[in-house]
């Protein structure tokens, strides 16, 4: 049987991407990588066979779908992933225009998933519990008291037009610092929004929803993140799945008509509910942890958006670690849990584990020297 083939159009430094390309390749896929310099992790790794230049989605799109079309037919692609929150906005707002089919829903559905105010709304419709979240307005700013996460309400807009992301940061108050991070989201064309600060551990819930329930189920609890305290996962373990918790992630989902991979994240409050904070429709960058515990969640993905049937999906094994070594390392430079040896021996230590996924693969190595090359090429330019 000829192989099935994916192209994934995204940032050239999105892990994501990296895994979700070596996920599709273990499952005997032939994988294409799109970025704006036609690099990055994914294209250095061997489980990529072809790399292409494909703009980041801005302005009126017709560079990014001529880029698209192009890489289609060069490397007669059956479907293609978007990398990231625009990525996927722009593949399905072109879907009609590509000559490829899209692994994500319609557009309307895509837009209301990738809206963190929306998204908090329906998630307290289905039962979940969410952070209080309002658009950051003059009066919502001057009447807001305590700590608060400043956070773009999209990462998507049609008019956007700046090159980068806008992450979200946490403010002890309301001060100069975070109304600074306002401006700077709303110099980049987007909307900004408050949200109440929760403390507490990062989970998520992951899975590939069918429309009525979510296959191949895994959680995991994160045991640090980085960057502190607003970032992803360098550690993170398996837990068992919480079936109350997931029902209602399956109410939310199918509310909105979703259908492919979800990452759900929560917040886990000591003696509280889990709050949702993020949908996260996508290859993701702790996605390791999920295909090592349990199937192949992107190759299921993919051969839904084709139509095909579902393979058989077991929920994830609790147990199993994750860690992101080069964020870790980092992380624990800055933090000095118990102070900077330890913390950095920590590290080495959570590495030892037996069951463990981690980024760096040893018969994969062209994304690692990539990386280095790049902090090097950096570092002189800085010099």
């Amino acid at each position: 049987m000829t192989s099935r083939r994916a192209l994934i159009v995204s940032t050239s430094r999105a892990r994501g991407a990296l895994s979700g390309a070596r996920a599709l390749a273990d499952a005997g896929w032939s994988v294409g990588i799109g970025t704006p310099d036609g690099d990055g992790l994914a294209a250095r790794s061997r489980a990529t066979s072809r790399s292409h230049i494909v703009p980041r989605p801005r302005g009126d799109l017709d560079e990014f779908v001529e880029a698209v079309q192009r890489a289609a037919r060069a490397g007669g692609y059956d479907v293609v992933f978007g990398g990231g929150d625009d990525w996927i906005a722009a593949l399905s707002a072109c879907a009609d225009r590509l000559g490829v089919a899209v692994a994500h829903p319609e557009h309307g559905t895509v837009v209301a998933g990738l809206d963190k105010l929306e998204i908090g709304e329906r998630a307290r419709r289905a039962g979940l519990e969410s952070p209080r979240s309002v658009v950051a307005s003059v009066d919502a700013v001057a009447a807001w008291s305590g700590p608060v996460v400043v956070k773009c309400r999209s990462h998507w807009s049609p008019t956007l037009d700046h090159p980068y992301r806008v992450e979200a940061r946490r403010f002890d108050e309301l001060d100069g610092g975070a109304r600074a991070q306002i401006d700077l989201i709303r110099h980049r064309g987007l909307e900004p929004l408050l949200q109440e600060s929760v403390d507490g551990p990062l989970g998520a819930l992951v899975g590939v929803f069918d429309g009525r329930r979510l296959l191949g189920r895994v959680q995991q609890r994160a045991e640090r993140i980085w960057p502190t305290p607003t970032g992803m996962s360098s550690r993170a373990v398996t837990v068992p799945v919480d079936d109350e918790l997931a029902g209602r992630v399956e109410s939310m989902l199918a509310d909105l008509g979703w259908w492919g991979l979800v990452e759900v994240q929560f917040i886990h409050p000591v003696g509280g509910e889990p709050q949702l904070v993020d949908l996260n429709p996508r290859f993701y960058g702790s996605m390791g942890l999920a295909l090592a515990a349990g199937g192949n969640l992107p190759d299921a993905w993919g051969r839904q958006a084709l139509g095909d049937a579902l393979p058989t999906l077991p929920d994830g094994q609790p147990g199993v670690r994750f860690l992101w070594a080069a964020g870790d390392l980092r992380r624990a430079a800055v933090e000095r849990r118990n102070g900077v040896v330890r913390d950095l021996a920590s590290t080495f230590g959570w590495a030892a584990s037996r069951r463990l996924a981690r980024v760096w693969r040893p018969l994969d190595p062209g994304p690692a020297w990539y990386l280095i090359s790049s902090r090097i090429s950096s570092a002189a330019d800085e010099a």
